[in-house]
């Protein structure tokens, strides 16, 4: 099975990833940590990734296609994963189902926590409150300039996704359970 989880920050995509990784038994591959492991394992394309985030750019397409790719032969992936944070933009969703064509394999489902922003907004200040803002990202002003990158950046692959029929859309706005038992029944009709 391999999936995508979509949605604006705070909309419960790690919470619902960590749930379907224990009971699906499939790995969670961020591409922060396959960028890192790449290039900790010196390979061809981690030493080329290396070398652009040194001068401070971001790896081009093509770069992370190939990350993903040699990253997902590894034997953890033989049952699927999901990817986190990754394809951010319709040329790279583009070029994801192009490398998993060539290695006979297809994206099952995309599934987008669909959330209200206010109301992010107010969980946000809530755990402000309740943590004292303990966490680096509980900040408003940060929470607002994510949430601008995702409208920019990466729900623009939303349309592009219910075009080739793989997006299903959860009410994020739920209760974790409630969003959990729709996901399972999305994956159990896969």
């Amino acid at each position: 099975m391999i999936l995508i989880l979509v949605g604006p920050p705070g909309a419960g995509k790690g919470t619902q990833a960590e749930r379907i990784v224990a009971t699906r038994n499939i790995p969670q591959l961020s591409t922060g940590e396959m960028l890192r492991a790449a290039v900790s394992a010196g390979t061809n394309v981690g030493k080329q990734a290396k070398e652009i985030m040194d001068r401070g750019d971001l790896c081009p397409d093509a770069v992370m296609v190939e990350i993903i790719s040699q990253r997902i032969s590894e034997p953890d992936c033989a049952n699927g994963f999901i990817l986190d944070g990754f394809p951010r933009t319709t040329a790279q969703a583009e070029a994801l189902d192009a490398m998993l064509a060539d290695k006979s394999l297809k994206l099952d489902v995309v599934i987008e926590l669909r959330v209200d922003e206010e109301a992010l907004l107010d969980r946000l200040r809530s755990r402000i409150k309740e943590t004292g803002g303990a966490r680096s990202d509980d900040n408003e002003e940060t929470f607002k300039k994510r949430l601008e990158v995702y409208k920019e950046q990466t729900a623009p692959i939303i349309p592009y996704y219910e075009k080739t029929g793989k997006l299903r859309v959860v009410d994020g706005m739920k209760s974790i359970d409630a969003v959990a038992a729709e996901i399972d029944a999305i994956l159990d009709a896969i």
